[in-house]
């Protein structure tokens, strides 16, 4: 249950969107198997249980959860290539004639037409979490590219989802920057043993270090020569760990073995009481640590028009 990721988007909207709402929208854009000549498919699933009435939302204590999954037909570039190929020299020695680019293309319709219901279905699971009553929508996403897929499809589900990603009100990389020179972070947040430095000329070197003493000499002569800190691996009250880049993406986060062990006492032995338990223990974590975050990266930005 435990998200891996997390890209974090602000929702703005004059009354908090309700499970009934959101259960009734994602229920006309459900997920679909992938026809013999359909490339892709996505749409929403149950994130828990996989009878056919499961709902679409998993609401718990205000917050939400929901999942979409993406269906695609796997059709190798370099499989159509050689098949397009071998058909135009077996075209071009039967009629002794050369083959030009709009047959070409014509001919890989063909194959790519004869090939697709042969072709490998690759099924991904994306989910994001809403905490209605503070504005936020957490993806458990690493790419921006997945988590707005995921974002689109509720908008065309709702009709309209005003949704827009955090931004803090000073550079990133400014306050990494700073906290590795210092070796010390703020609001409950501590430096790990991983960093990534880069030159601040567009063409410039990157350094990653891992498993390193980040106050050591040899960080800080990196610093000391104009590298800042793009990337960062941060614990907060000993609750999670994370890596944080520029962009405000979270990776590899881990919340830690005490929670996780709260969440099973919580839950009992039944199993979706242990899905639900993890679920909300998760979420009351990340609604006290994401303002945490925000205030010490200098403060989310608001926008004028919002």
């Amino acid at each position: 249950m435990w998200f891996r990721n997390l890209l974090v988007y602000r929702l703005n909207l004059e009354s908090p969107l309700q499970a009934e709402e959101l259960e009734t929208a994602l229920a006309s854009l459900p997920a679909k198997a992938c026809g013999s000549q359909v490339a892709s498919t996505y749409g929403f699933v149950a994130p828990w249980g996989k009878n056919e009435d499961a709902p679409l939302v998993h609401a718990s204590q205000g917050f939400m959860l929901i999942a979409a999954r993406q269906e695609e037909r796997i059709l190798p570039a370099s499989v159509v290539r050689d098949a397009v190929q071998e058909k135009v020299d077996e075209l071009e020695a039967a009629e002794a004639r050369k083959v030009y680019k709009k047959e070409k293309d014509q001919i890989k319709d063909e194959i790519v037409q004869t090939l697709m219901p042969r072709a490998f279905i690759r099924k991904s699971v994306t989910r994001a979490a809403i905490d209605a009553q503070n504005g936020f929508i957490y993806v458990d996403a690493s790419s921006s590219k997945k988590a707005e897929e995921l974002l689109s499809a509720m908008r065309e589900a709702l009709g309209s989802l005003p949704v827009r990603p955090v931004s803090v009100k000073q550079a990133p990389t400014a306050t990494f920057t700073g906290w590795v020179k210092s070796h010390e972070a703020s609001h409950g947040l501590f430096l790990l043993d991983e960093c990534e430095l880069r030159d601040s000329a567009e063409d410039g070197g990157i350094i990653r270090i891992k498993r390193e003493d980040l106050s050591s000499e040899e960080v800080q002569n990196h610093l000391a020569a104009g590298k800042l800190a793009t990337v960062l691996s941060l614990a907060w009250e000993e609750k999670l760990s994370f890596l944080l880049d520029d962009k405000l993406v979270i990776k590899r986060l881990r919340f830690e073995d005490l929670l996780q062990s709260q969440a099973e006492q919580d839950g009992g032995d039944d199993a979706a009481s242990q899905f639900d338990a993890s679920f909300v223990l998760m979420m009351l974590t990340l609604r006290d640590f994401i303002p945490q975050l925000l205030e010490a990266l200098g403060g989310e930005e608001i926008p004028l028009a919002v």
